[in-house]
């Protein structure tokens, strides 16, 4: 039996056949996982070997496929669906799943795709890892920003290795299996990222199926029917139930995280996705730190007699999520009580002081978003993920645009002197991304002692 092995053999070995077919030494590799050849190196193959078509590993395949448009293409086991009838043939990782679907978006964050896939912020969403190593480090309970993967699916190049970190107690593989969520590699995500960004964030659906044919205008048919963000209210979904303490402040080396155990400030923290790290954020600032659920009222979140009151991150629309948040921020501003909010809850701020939101075509996610403040005209790199946005316009008198992106111009922060609130779009606490935004905590704490 002729295999991919026994033909670089016969080639000459690595070196030599990748350079007579003018490729890397790592498309040997993949030819060798996937045990087939590509069809556009059979003729150089059979002229250098001297083998007939029949011959080639994957062949067979190859021609079937041809026949059914159908057909996963030699070596594929997953594919990504787009609503206007893309197809990403790829090989599945992860859980299997036969139909996850959401918002195909990228991000560009170069580390943290453990923080990434568990930001709440991500649900309903297939994210799209522009940087290729995804899976190099493993995971560890230490870097999660929450319990559970609020993300549809992943979609990377690279083929996921095992990981080598000193910190990782699981692989990334393993980690999604037990989350229950799929992956598909080997998609020239640089091509998947300019249809996102030139067209807008399209819907679709990741099938990763335990060995069953691929039903290509079923899932088109999903993809299609799939509503999308906007109108969805999704912060129910990863909110929290109940209310809880927070004491944990943010890791350092070598002790890791630690305890507030000599708080100043109380400080109620409105769950709509948070992310860990900013809970831990408010703890190192010196706040003993209540954890509500997003639909609490204004009245619920008062009776812990806040010294303020925090606005969280979180997904979908927040439109939709300020038919119930809008109301309890509203009386909470009314109660005199000082506001800091990040991400949807900007948003939801910007809401409640009369202003209006808006879907970004392609949105902004990833570690190094360039961002402006328009006071003092620094400029910082910052982490963020969002496909919503406040639009300036809207904003009634008394209320300022404080930071502006850098990338398009729209509105990453608001402040109002008169209620004394103030958001921004993006993400001071990092995790993944740099750190450049974390004074906002500080000062929140000096409003809060004003």
């Amino acid at each position: 039996m002729t295999t991919v092995e026994s033909i670089i053999d016969r080639m000459g070995g690595a070196e030599v056949t990748a350079r007579l077919l003018g490729v890397g030494t790592e498309a040997l590799r993949k030819w060798r996982q996937a045990r087939a050849i590509p069809p556009r190196h059979y003729a150089a193959v059979l002229a250098a070997t001297g083998l007939t078509l029949p011959d080639l590993p994957g062949f067979q395949q190859t021609s079937a496929a041809m026949q059914d448009p159908d057909a996963a293409p030699v070596g594929a086991t997953a594919v990504l669906v787009l609503a206007d009838g893309s197809l990403f043939w790829g090989r599945g990782f992860g859980a299997f799943s036969t139909a996850a679907v959401g918002e195909v978006c990228f991000s560009t964050g170069m580390t943290g795709y453990e923080e990434t896939l568990t930001d709440p912020s991500f649900a309903g969403q297939i994210i799209t890892f522009t940087f290729p190593h995804i899976g190099n480090v493993g995971t560890n309970f230490e870097d999660l920003e929450a319990a559970q993967i609020a993300a549809s699916g992943l979609v990377v190049k690279q083929d996921v290795t095992e990981p080598s970190n000193w910190r990782s107690t699981q692989s990334l593989q393993k980690w999604l299996v037990s989350q229950g969520i799929p992956g598909i590699s080997g998609v020239d995500t640089r091509a998947l990222t300019l249809r996102i960004r030139d067209g807008g964030a399209p819907t679709g659906v990741l099938c990763y199926p335990d060995g069953s044919r691929f039903d290509i205008p079923a899932l088109l048919a999903q993809a299609k029917a799939w509503p999308g963000l906007e109108g969805m209210d999704l912060a129910k979904r990863v909110s929290c139930t109940q209310s809880y303490q927070w004491d944990e402040t943010t890791w350092s080396w070598p002790g890791g995280t630690g305890r507030q155990t000599a708080p100043k400030f109380r400080v109620v923290a409105v769950d709509y996705g948070a992310k860990r790290n900013i809970l831990r954020s408010l703890a190192s600032a010196g706040c003993a730190v209540t954890v509500v659920p997003a639909t609490a009222t204004a009245e619920e979140i008062l009776s812990h007699r806040p010294d303020g009151v925090f606005l969280s991150n979180g997904p979908g629309d927040p439109a939709a999520t300020g038919v119930y948040a809008v109301p309890a921020i509203q009386g909470v501003m009314a109660a005199g009580k000082p506001i800091f909010g990040i991400c949807l809850g900007h948003q939801l701020l910007g809401i409640a002081l009369g202003g209006r939101t808006f879907k970004l075509a392609r949105g902004h996610r990833g570690a190094n978003q360039p961002v402006q403040e328009l006071a003092t005209g620094k400029v910082e790199i910052t982490s963020q993920n969002h496909g919503f946005a406040v639009d300036d316009a809207s904003l009634p008198e008394g209320v300022v645009v404080t930071h502006v992106s850098l990338f398009d111009g729209s509105n990453e922060g608001l402040a109002c002197a008169e209620k004394r609130c103030f958001s921004v779009q993006y993400h001071p606490e990092a995790s993944p991304g740099p750190a450049d935004s974390q004074h906002l905590f500080q000062r929140f704490v000096a409003t809060m002692a004003a």
